[in-house]
């Protein structure tokens, strides 16, 4: 065994999943379609050693007690894999706000299991670690691929895996985040997510799923971005709609959330081809093309309550760093 560090990173669902199958295992109910982001990232070393009674772990900067837990699960079923009992050591940190709804669970699961994975000296295959990632973030299965990503839903945990539709430089989308707030949220996504079956609205968007995959992955293939860019927006708002309607509501979104969708909805008035889509927080994805990215940015960066902007392209799988954070 040895230490390994791991970059792996977020990404935002152009189609996304909601509720679960399965708890433990993380079984989505629904497929979902995303985009790997390259500049927003988690990194992550791990170390087992022999002089630790329990496991040691620090998130951004702090001691997390109740993401220990978490991140200690997890490291249990590498040991598992590995046959050992071993603590370990592990130091995570991202280069953007965690718990506001831009998917550090997802970067940061991700990096964990190929960091754990490295550190044990354990060989699997992409879609291994993309059900074993799944296990400890349904985001993460998705994140541990590259390019273009589809996590099929499944009813067995070897069902339920990520793998890449397209390589990153398949078509250049870029991705300017309009961030409101770096607030935590108040309900976190796994809480949210068994709520979700208390939407009334809720079964008709399962039964409507299957059509839109479909579509997305129909209007990825032939690059008609406008197109996809209604069909995304569209999902986006459906999606919020289970949240505003489960209960208790998950009544998330800002005042500077609407002020940013109305700004994007009025550049594309004038002729700009901009989307805005949305995870499960405040902070607001606006999708456009590299001609129009300065644009885009420019506007958003004048509203009042756009403290941010971040700025992405489609990025690659987790990579290992030679570099430590211990």
């Amino acid at each position: 065994m040895r230490k390994a560090t791991v970059q792996s990173s977020s990404d935002v669902a152009l189609v996304k999943y909601w509720g679960r199958k399965d708890e433990v295992l993380r079984l989505p109910e629904n497929g979902s379609i995303s985009l790997i982001l390259d500049s927003l990232y988690s990194q992550t070393t791990v170390e087992f050693r022999n002089d630790l009674s329990r496991d040691e772990v620090t998130i951004t900067g702090l001691s997390e007690e109740g993401e220990e837990t978490r991140v200690s699960k997890h490291l249990d079923r590498i040991r598992a894999l590995a046959g050992v009992q071993t603590r370990a050591k592990v130091n995570s940190v991202n280069n953007f706000p965690p718990a506001t709804g831009l998917s550090s669970s997802g970067s940061g699961f991700s990096a964990l299991t190929r960091a754990g994975l490295l550190a044990a000296g354990l060989d699997l295959n992409e879609r291994e670690i993309s059900i074993l990632a799944r296990q400890g973030s349904g985001t993460a299965c998705r994140c541990s691929c590259g390019g273009i990503v589809e996590w099929k839903d499944g009813d067995t945990s070897e069902a339920s895996y990520a793998e890449s539709l397209y390589a990153s430089d398949y078509w250049d989308i870029r991705d300017v985040i309009a961030v409101v707030s770096t607030g935590r949220k108040d309900t976190s996504s796994s809480e949210g997510h068994t709520l979700a079956k208390t939407s009334p609205l809720y079964s008709t968007r399962l039964a409507n799923i299957p059509k839109k995959l479909f579509q997305v992955k129909e209007l990825l293939a032939k690059k008609a971005f406008e197109e996809l860019g209604e069909v995304v927006e569209q999902e986006a708002l459906e999606f919020h709609s289970i949240l505003f309607t489960s209960t208790p509501s998950l009544f998330i979104w800002l005042p500077g959330t609407i002020e940013v969708i109305r700004e994007v909805r009025a550049l594309r008035t004038e002729g700009v081809p901009a989307y805005f889509t949305i995870s499960t927080g405040f902070n607001v994805h606006v999708l456009t093309l590299p001609e129009f990215e300065s644009k885009v940015e420019e506007r958003l960066r004048a509203l009042p309550s756009v403290i941010n902007i971040l700025k992405s392209k489609i990025g690659d799988a987790p990579k290992e760093l030679q570099t430590h954070l211990f």
